[in-house]
């Protein structure tokens, strides 16, 4: 009997074991980031940190310097890749130019931002032209080779292994403390036949900035923790040399020191602003 009760009681939940089985759905996954398992928000909706307020009043020293950021460096590869598209994240050069090519970034020829590129002039500057062999058949049967013209827009981000920056260090009495801004960038392209960097663009780097914030750069130790084009400059996360200080002959150490003697005098002009902060607070 009590067999029999046990039967009656197990059958029917064996039976609607199977039924929810059939009736089972797998869950769905959401497809909309192929750059991970979760959606990175973070980086997308940032917003550049504001620069304090300053007058002119308030900055008891001044110097400009300029110096330029090899991308063959090792920290600042994350400036340089990636060379092809990637959906998770873009170079620095792949950024400006996505920008530019929007109108939301104006491109310029000189430092002082006076003379602005047109778009179509742009267009032409990053585009490569050249022309390759094709092989074709008439209906005779006779082959033909034809020159036939090709386009590449994406070689350029090899080439392009050079940025200089133009800032300004300042004290600003109001706080105390010594800052500094950069006020342009510049990007260069490497010619390895002739082996000499070539100017390619000025940008406004205020103007750039809410667009680096926005894009995040490659982090060696974790993934999670991208930082954006933005915090690499503004903590000063690259390496550098200092190329030209404001001076009264408006030249660049190259053209008054060579070899060792320039880097010696890169290395004095970095000392100079250290210190001068360092004299400020010695009593």
């Amino acid at each position: 009997m009590k067999t029999i009760n046990l039967l009656l009681f197990a059958i029917p939940l064996i039976a609607n074991m199977l039924k929810a089985q059939d009736t089972f759905n797998p869950p769905t996954y959401s497809t909309t980031n192929p750059c991970g398992v979760y959606d990175k928000i973070h980086i997308g909706s940032r917003i550049p940190i504001q620069y304090t307020s300053l007058r002119e009043s308030d900055v008891a020293w001044e110097k400009r310097v300029w110096r330029d950021i090899d991308l063959r460096e090792k920290q600042n590869l994350p400036l340089y890749y990636p060379l092809e598209y990637n959906a998770c994240r873009t170079s620095l050069f792949q950024t400006i130019t996505r920008q530019i090519l929007n109108g939301n970034i104006i491109a310029f020829k000189d430092e002082d931002f006076l003379i602005p590129y047109e778009l179509s002039e742009w267009r032409k500057k990053i585009v490569k032209t050249d022309t390759v062999d094709q092989i074709i058949y008439t209906p005779e049967g006779e082959e033909i080779t034809t020159r036939v013209p090709v386009a590449d827009s994406t070689s350029i981000y090899e080439r392009i292994l050079k940025y200089r920056l133009k800032e300004d260090w300042f004290f600003d009495r109001q706080k105390s403390s010594l800052e500094v801004r950069i006020i342009g960038l510049a990007a260069f392209e490497y010619n390895e036949e002739r082996d000499y960097y070539k100017e390619v663009f000025w940008v406004y780097f205020p103007a750039c900035r809410p667009y680096f914030a926005r894009n995040d750069v490659y982090n060696f130790k974790n993934d999670a923790e991208r930082r954006s084009l933005d915090d690499i400059f503004w903590k000063r996360q690259f390496s550098s040399t200092i190329v030209k200080e404001s001076n009264v002959y408006d030249r660049f150490i190259d053209q008054y020191q060579k070899g060792i003697d320039a880097f010696v005098e890169s290395d004095k002009i970095k000392m100079n602003i250290f210190t001068w902060e360092h004299d400020l607070w010695n009593y």
